[in-house]
């Protein structure tokens, strides 16, 4: 069974990323689990200037394309791999974390945490309800159910980090991972219409596994720890920290010492 564990860092340097990326790198090394950390833009994955919603600041900034589209280069990887697991270079995994792979089901095509799942603070739900209603309100249709009854808002994914079988490669239809991102059904998510101008590849992802109705195993919000929107008293039971909102963050991510204190 061939594992990768793919990571993006590109850009600037950041001690908030490099403890990060560094966790992961222990991680793996711990479980013989390949581990790819892209360094250079590959994708480079550009909105229609002459239809986009995004700030002209979003792609030029980065040299005139979306980093936010370029994890999905991992699925270039199916070539060589069983089994893949994409990992936010803003996740921290805590030594002695459990092997996410062994959770992991043979007949799974995509496992993830939903974000309404987690144990969440009430300052929280407000903003999850709102995001949720935003992003995937205009996606509600006969097909896809995104169940907004839940006091949490909609059925969706926290994609910074995403576990995946080779069986997902079926859906891809043969395109590379830029073939995919650039298929006209996803146009106006990579073009920012509408809400999904904050929108990253989040949004993009959930209508692709429900659309396809594939095989969805929910995992245990340990795996995606949501720092400071988690409750405070459940943070410590987390394998996996994600460090997902940097305003919030000392000195936004950098005094990494007091991150390691208040985790």
């Amino acid at each position: 069974m061939k594992r990768l564990i793919y990571q993006v860092y590109t850009g600037n340097r950041s001690k908030l990323y490099d403890w990060c990326v560094n966790s992961v790198q222990d991680y793996s090394k711990e479980y013989g689990i390949d581990h790819i950390i892209q360094q250079i833009p590959k994708m480079r994955i550009k909105p229609d200037v002459f239809a986009t919603n995004r700030s002209k600041e979003s792609y030029e900034k980065y040299g005139g394309f979306l980093p936010i589209y370029e994890k999905e280069n991992a699925f270039d990887y199916w070539d060589r791999y069983d089994q893949i697991c994409i990992i936010d270079a803003d996740i921290y995994i805590r030594p002695g974390a459990p092997n996410i792979f062994n959770e992991l089901k043979d007949d799974t095509d995509f496992a993830g945490v939903l974000e309404r799942e987690m144990p969440i603070q009430d300052w929280y739900v407000k903003k999850l309800v709102n995001y949720t209603r935003m992003q995937y309100g205009q996606l509600q249709s006969n097909k896809i159910d995104w169940e907004f009854g839940h006091k949490h808002g909609a059925r969706f994914y926290n994609m910074g980090m995403m576990l995946m079988n080779k069986s997902i490669s079926k859906y891809l239809n043969g395109d590379s991972g830029k073939e995919f991102i650039q298929r006209p059904e996803f146009k106006d998510f990579v073009d920012g219409q509408g809400a999904w101008k904050w929108s990253t590849d989040q949004t993009l992802l959930n209508y692709w596994i429900r659309k396809e109705n594939m095989k969805q195993q929910p995992l245990d919000w340990k795996y995606n720890t949501l720092f400071t929107a988690v409750a405070d008293d459940k943070l410590k039971e987390g394998h996996f920290i994600h460090f997902f909102l940097k305003d919030k963050l000392p000195r936004r991510g950098e005094n990494v010492e007091e991150l390691k204190r208040l985790i």
